[in-house]
């Protein structure tokens, strides 16, 4: 029997009308066309994969009572204990939708510096966030964080449960399961990983390079003094920058080597590999004994030629797969969640304006080809080889300018974001930080995901803008801009002082005033 978790959920505003003949099963909406052979339209998103794009992309939806069905094909979530860095970004939306404190209770704060191709550079000064850190914290954990405050807000979640197929048209998806089970939904959206079965169906192109290296990673226990070990490390790091074996708990340490080649990333890798490797490099295997998990990644990278077909979305790994060198993956995925989640609610509730979907891809697409980028400079500055190491070199003194320092971190963690909005300040376009105003703070005034006017001259409205926008006249914020229209994302869509542009923007962005 597949476990499930399944919660009930509130009653919907959606505008989709109900069908007669289904008034006596609650709950099951029916496009107003929709065939008799077609699955009842149940759902407005159905999500394929429950990790934290998934799960965040699906408590946004909820912010907005959109009904969400999150599939994830695996029966239990996973066991193992991989740490995983939620970077400065990361923490600011956690911040934003009341989510951080939780969170902190279960990880580990580290500086916000070092993290460009292992360069021990450290933080630069005043780094513009509240949150200028990295939160180490166990992948299982910060996945089941992010799942349960789906759940809170309302979405089910089926475990067990693949996608096998789909059938998009005019008025919706029908998805259909492994066990043959038909489901139906308004939007479908890809967030099962690199091997994404949902991409593939869709029939879109995933360009880049296969592995070309890869690399083992584990948690054994260790058969040497703890000083050997720190000792060899510090030896071997000189020149194999991705090697290393770290602490985790009494005798319990994370291992990380390079393989001996590229196999089959379905297969694990065996304790033995771990071995014969560690003897290659270090000339000791360091007694190694008692695996907790044992797995090994690539370099390979590849981005998804579109985010969007139709009423099929992809999002995270199924979007976009790189290197973890900057432990920029997770973090990449949860932001494209931030950015789709309320275009895709007002699409639904069906106040978006015509193209904001579309914005989707022109800002999350980029993005991605700037981490790709980056991770593939990283790459190439691990290589042992003489030329990748003097540039290294040259870069880690670059790295002493605090200009180039800031850049490279600023790029690492997201907070150098900023999104083609047209001409405009420097600002536009860019997140906001979680500046103080009267109420506290900015992020505090998030938590619903609605948009905010911060008006520092208490002489705007957002008038038949509020079902979907809050407006804060605080002449004190610690702003140097008049006002400020924040999208629900956290960032600036426009900057000024009159009415009438402003009315101008929240159209743009909010669709057309209710009545």
């Amino acid at each position: 029997m597949h476990s499930q978790q399944v919660t009930a959920e509130p009653p919907s505003n959606d505008s989709v009308e109900r069908d007669s003949t289904a008034d006596d099963v609650p709950g099951v909406l029916r496009s107003p066309a929709s065939g008799a052979d077609r699955a009842p339209l149940v759902f407005d998103v159905i999500i394929a994969g429950c990790g934290p794009t998934g799960a965040t992309l699906a408590a946004e939806l909820r912010l907005h009572d959109a009904r969400v069905l999150v599939l994830e094909k695996e029966t239990e979530p996973a066991s193992f204990t991989r740490i995983v860095g939620l970077h400065i970004r990361s923490l600011e939306l956690m911040a934003m939708r009341g989510l951080l404190d939780r969170v902190l209770q279960h990880g580990r704060r580290r500086p916000a510096g070092g993290f460009f191709a292992a360069i021990g550079k450290p933080v630069p000064k005043g780094l513009d966030s509240a949150y200028a850190y990295l939160l180490g914290i166990p992948q299982p954990v910060i996945e089941h964080l992010l799942e349960e405050h789906a759940i809170e807000l309302g979405a089910r979640v089926r475990r067990g449960r693949a996608v096998a197929g789909f059938e998009q048209d005019d008025e919706g998806v029908t998805v259909e399961l492994a066990d043959g089970e038909r489901l139906r939904s308004r939007y479908l959206v890809g967030c099962d990983g690199g091997r994404s079965t949902v991409r593939k169906l869709l029939g879109v192109g995933f360009p880049g390079e296969p592995s070309r290296a890869e690399t083992l990673m584990g948690e054994m226990e260790v058969g040497v003094p703890r000083e050997e070990v720190a000792a060899k490390v510090t030896e071997i790091r000189e020149t194999h920058q991705r090697f290393w074996l770290r602490p985790f708990g009494e005798g319990v340490y994370s291992v990380v080597v390079p393989a001996a080649g590229v196999g089959d990333r379905a297969e694990p890798p065996t304790l033995e590999d771990f071995k014969q490797q560690l003897r290659t490099i270090a000339g000791t295997d360091f007694g190694v004994h008692s695996p907790r998990w044992l797995s090994r990644f690539g370099d390979a990278t590849r981005l998804a030629e579109r985010y969007r077909v139709g009423r099929v979305l992809l999002a995270g790994d199924a979007a976009h797969i790189h290197p973890p060198i900057g432990g920029q993956g997770l973090n990449l995925g949860v932001q494209d969640a931030f950015n789709l989640g309320w275009k895709l609610a007002a699409q639904i509730r069906g106040w978006a304006p015509e193209t904001l979907l579309d914005t989707y891809q022109a800002e999350r697409h980029p993005v991605a080809e700037d981490v790709l980028d980056n991770t593939r400079a990283q790459t190439e500055l691990l290589s042992t080889e003489p030329g990748p190491q003097a540039v290294r070199r040259l870069l880690t003194e670059l790295m002493d300018f605090d200009e180039v320092n800031r850049h490279l971190i600023e790029k690492i963690t997201a907070i150098g974001i900023r999104y083609d909005f047209g001409e405009g300040p420097d600002l536009l376009g860019r997140r906001l930080p979680d500046i103080e105003v009267k109420q506290g703070h900015l992020y505090g005034l998030l938590h619903r995901g609605r948009g905010l006017l911060l008006d520092r001259t208490e002489r705007l409205a957002v008038g038949g803008w509020s079902d979907r926008v809050d407006h804060l006249a605080d002449p004190t914020a610690a702003l140097d801009v008049p006002c400020v229209l924040l999208r629900p994302d956290g960032h600036v869509a426009w900057i000024g002082d009159d009415q009438q542009d402003l009315d101008d923007h929240l159209s743009r962005w909010f669709g057309t005033p209710a009545n």
